[in-house]
């Protein structure tokens, strides 16, 4: 029987890489039925703001499985990334990176025996998009983690080092600062490694994580990290063993998976016959892996580790000397399919079992301890203080102190001069602690504080579980 996938293109080089893959895959012995579509820069032209058509949405939604080209992305303007616009539509939750040695493509860590698989968190965190440009001069992203979507990306983790027969996860997060938000991930990852214990669990701080991944990447196996960070390392992770040419991915969903080369479109070669297929070749060995297609997933990948690593058969794009084009090295690929090489052991891959995870218990002990108001202002920090204690006169709630920029400038404790911008985070917290908050309140207060000053953004301070739900400025007592 035939599978279904979604082909697109892409930009740039992709509809070359995007059409050897096909041949390869075709040639491997597997029915496949392409469905072609498109997305990206050519759907931006036509004003298509999210840069992916209705066509290419119903699909996926039929084939479940896409194998997509590199697509261009505006920068600092305009519409979103088309391919954040996918994983984002089909909660495409996991992004898997593979990062292992190579033979016959040389770097600075040949012999180091690399060998992991990169996990990344790809729907939450930063990536979210959520900004607001505050007053003319100061911007603010959210950065949102969830305990359901970190548990479905540790769980994930943990699940494919069983399926590929791996003993170890770390965890990498910048836990230490960020105590809330990826405080959360790794406590939602302490939490999950106990459901594993044929896995071993590791937490690392993401710094250090690439400080390692340079001098003992031997060491990994499986690492889990969230969204933006694992953008940064999992290419990290390509340059250890030969760059973003050679670098496969994966999108995992519940319902839908999308398998792309990660390099860019580059414009500057396209259509010179020159590029090197090598990375969306990979990415189509995890997509047949996907499918349970495991022996045509061996041949492929077979296939390229003996052309490289024993023909030592380079596109142009992977040696500058070499005369291949891209048709000529898929010719390659394509005549040895049914080599085999001594120097990659094979890992005994199984069916990935996907993490089922519910929504989490609402039902938390709470307590509202005030408000904290984002003020626009140009005066200083004791007038900017003094208005807002004389407007707290008659409220429940007092001026607990103001930052800006994340360091508590009112009361100036320290007595030091802070250099500031005109965004200011005033804190107000109940006066009897042991009264409740009531709505009422706290937009009666906003009222006040509307008829001297420009507000734009307020949170409510909690307590969950007898906690803290909100971090202190620097220098907050």
């Amino acid at each position: 029987m035939s599978k279904a996938v979604t082909l697109i293109e892409g930009d740039g080089i992709g509809p070359e890489i995007v059409h050897a893959a096909q041949r390869v895959v075709d040639a491997s012995g597997v029915k496949i039925q392409w469905d072609i579509c498109e997305a990206g820069a050519e759907v931006f032209k036509k004003g298509l703001a999210t840069g992916v058509p209705q066509e290419t949405i119903d699909s996926l939604k039929r084939t479940k499985v896409a194998l997509k080209g590199p697509l261009e992305t505006p920068v600092g303007y305009g519409e979103k990334s088309a391919n954040v616009t996918l994983r984002a539509l089909f909660e495409t939750y996991a992004n898997t990176r593979p990062v292992r040695q190579i033979p016959g493509i040389q770097t600075l860590f040949n012999g180091r025996a690399i060998d992991f698989v990169i996990v990344r968190e790809n729907v939450e965190d930063l990536y979210a998009g959520i900004e607001y440009l505050q007053t003319p001069t100061v911007a603010e992203g959210l950065k949102l983690i969830t305990r359901k979507g970190s548990e479905k990306i540790i769980r994930f983790a943990f699940e494919l080092a069983r399926s590929e027969g791996r003993h170890k996860v770390h965890c990498a997060t910048k836990a230490n600062i960020l105590k809330l938000t990826e405080g959360l991930f790794k406590k939602t990852f302490e939490d999950v490694s106990k459901d594993y214990p044929d896995i071993e669990a590791h937490h690392i701080i993401i710094d250090n994580c690439a400080h390692q991944m340079i001098l003992h990447p031997e060491i990994f196996d499986v690492i889990v990290t969230t969204n933006l960070q694992g953008d940064i390392i999992s290419d990290l992770g390509s340059a250890l063993v030969g760059g973003l040419g050679v670098a496969a991915s994966a999108n995992i969903g519940d319902e839908v998976s999308i398998f792309e080369a990660v390099h860019g479109s580059a414009p500057d070669i396209a259509g010179k016959n020159i590029v090197n297929p090598t990375a969306i070749l990979f990415s189509s060995v995890l997509m047949l892996r996907h499918l349970n297609e495991f022996e045509a997933a061996y041949r492929i990948e077979q296939s390229l580790l003996y052309t490289l690593g024993v023909e030592r058969a380079f596109p142009k794009d992977l040696d500058k000397s070499s005369t291949l084009t891209t048709t000529g090295f898929t010719d390659i690929i394509v005549r040895n399919l049914d080599k085999v090489t001594d120097f990659w052991a094979t890992r005994p891959y199984k069916p990935l079992h996907l993490p089922q995870v519910k929504d989490p218990n609402e039902d938390v002990p709470r307590k509202e301890l005030g408000v904290d108001i984002y003020i626009e202002s140009t005066l200083s920090p004791e007038a900017l203080g003094k208005s807002l204690e004389d407007i707290t006169n008659l409220s429940p709630f007092f001026l607990k102190m103001i930052s800006n920029r994340g360091v508590q400038v009112y009361p100036n404790i320290a007595g030091l001069k802070p250099d500031t911008v005109d965004h200011w985070r005033a804190r107000f917290l109940l006066k009897n602690k042991e009264s409740h908050i009531d709505d009422t309140d706290i937009l009666n207060l906003i009222e006040k504080i509307g008829q001297s000053h420009r507000w734009m953004h307020i949170e409510k301070l909690n307590e969950f579980n007898h906690a803290l739900g909100f971090t202190r400025a620097q220098g907050e007592l």
